[in-house]
Parts: C-alpha cells; structure tokens; sequence
C-alpha cells in the first residue's frame, strides 16, 4: 500500500494520506513509523523564480528540514528499510566542460553544487542509523504532464526554435516513467545504496535538443541563438541553469542492472510528442 505526506490536510482519492507541514515542523508520526520505505521529493522548486539571498535560503532550508523532520519523527520500533531522497544533477555545477561527471566527484562550488551538497549530508543521517539510504540525481525531467518540456516547447511553438547562448552546453534529461522506475528498484533492489544518476544514456546538447523538438512540432529552427545577455537581464543567477550544462553519466545505474524505457531523445520525443 502506498501513501503520501501532504501539505494538505483533505483526504487523497488516490492514496492514503498523511498531513505534514515541515515549515512549522509538523508530522503525522504515524505516517514515519508504519511504513518500510520513504521516497522524499520535497523542496522548493529550483527553476520557479528569480534566485534572490532569501529564495536561496529557502531552496536549501526546505531541502534539510523536510530531511531532518522525518528522520527526528522515527521511533525505536520503526520499520523503515530504505529512505529514498531525491537529489539533482546540479550537484556537479552549472558549468559547461569536457568532464562526464559521475558519483564519485566531488560538488561544485556554486550555489547548485553546495545545495545538493548539503541536501544529500542530511540524508546521511539515516545511513548513519544503519537505514539503507539513496540519492536520486536527477537530470532535466520530460514529461507530457508539464514541467521542464512544456515551458521548453513555449517559445518552439510560437516559431522560435533558438538554441540558448552558444547552444554548446549539454542538457542531461530523463524520461519521467524511467524516473518513476528508477525509484521503483531503488526499493525493491537491496544492493543499492548511495548517489546515482538519474540520467538518460544518451548526451545531448541543447542545440540538437531544440531542432529535434522543432522538427517533432513542425516548427522552424530559427537562427541565429537567444543570447545570454537576454536570459541573464530575464532570470539573473538563475540563467546560469539554462546557459551551462556537462555530460553526466549514467554507468552506475546501469550497472546496477536498470534498463533504460527511453535512452534517447529519438525513442523519448516519440513518446512524448504523440499528441502534438
């Protein structure tokens, strides 16, 4: 059975549900205590606005407390075997290199890096309690039901299909139902443990992105690319998110014996574009 913390105290006609509210340190115990596996996706949202000092405070402090609120709600007599917590490719930074970064380098410096630095060091907490515990990595994640694609496929739509700045940097994406599945042998896989990422095989840039998706939406591909001055006067710090971005690599999830639903852009965008 399968059931769900939310901000909301109204019953969820899809599951059973819990009320939480980790702002006013606020928890159903109940909920911590009865189950065998927690998967924390709780945090504010990274891309929603301008990255003043206070809204960074917020990104990170909604990241450690929902974290630190469980974990300080478990009881002796839990029956927790896994905590499973979301994480995000930022941790390698919002940079453009050579590297394919995997697990084991180290976070970067910037804001992204220091964030999901700080975020995964909260979860160690269950490891330390001898709670088998992984972290999520995830990349740009594409779905049908809105998030990253829908706001991409905005200016795509209205006939500029622009790379952004150089449209050099890589855009490490995911398939939204290989995202749900990567959770699902996180709980059910007992070997797995520590960072992985959440990424497609396949390394895209943002230029071959954009044409790809504007030839799926029977859209032009414009030139020449939307440059960085625009998106830097529009979202300031925030751009840096759009204007930069490495290869990540996947090896340690396959090796781990995942196998990808959607590995390219081709097999995702087939996916995704059906009702265009």
């Amino acid at each position: 059975e399968v059931a769900i913390l939310s901000r909301s105290k109204r019953n969820s006609a899809y599951a059973l549900s819990y009320f939480w509210n980790p702002d006013q340190n606020e928890i159903n115990k109940e909920a911590v205590n009865s189950c065998e596996y927690i998967i924390n996706l709780a945090g504010e949202n990274i891309g929603a606005k301008r990255w003043t000092s206070k809204r960074k405070q917020k990104i990170l402090e909604s990241r450690i407390k929902s974290t630190l609120l469980i974990f300080n709600n478990l009881e002796k007599n839990h029956k927790l075997s896994a905590y499973i917590t979301a994480s995000a490719i930022g941790y390698y930074g919002a940079l453009t290199s050579k590297d394919i970064f995997h697990e084991t380098d180290a976070p970067a410096n910037d804001f992204l890096g220091q964030t999901c630095k700080e975020w995964e060091e909260a979860a160690d907490i269950f490891a330390r309690a001898g709670i088998r515990t992984v972290k999520i990595r995830t990349g740009i994640v594409l779905s049908k039901e809105g998030g990253a694609l829908a706001k991409l496929n905005i200016p795509i739509r209205l006939g500029f299909a622009s790379p952004i700045g150089h449209g050099k940097q890589y855009m490490p994406w995911i398939h939204i139902e290989d995202l749900c599945n990567i959770y699902i042998q996180a709980i059910k896989a007992n070997e797995m443990a520590g960072p992985y990422n959440a990424v497609a095989p396949e390394h895209i840039t943002n230029k071959e992105f954009t044409r790809k998706a504007a030839q799926k939406l029977n859209k032009p591909f414009w030139f020449p690319n939307i440059p960085p001055f625009v998106l830097k006067l529009g979202f300031g710090e925030l751009s840096s998110m759009l204007l930069s971005g490495s290869r990540v690599s996947s090896e340690k999830l396959l090796a781990a014996g995942y196998s990808f639903q959607f590995p390219d852009i081709d097999s995702a965008f087939e996916n995704l574009y059906v009702n265009k």
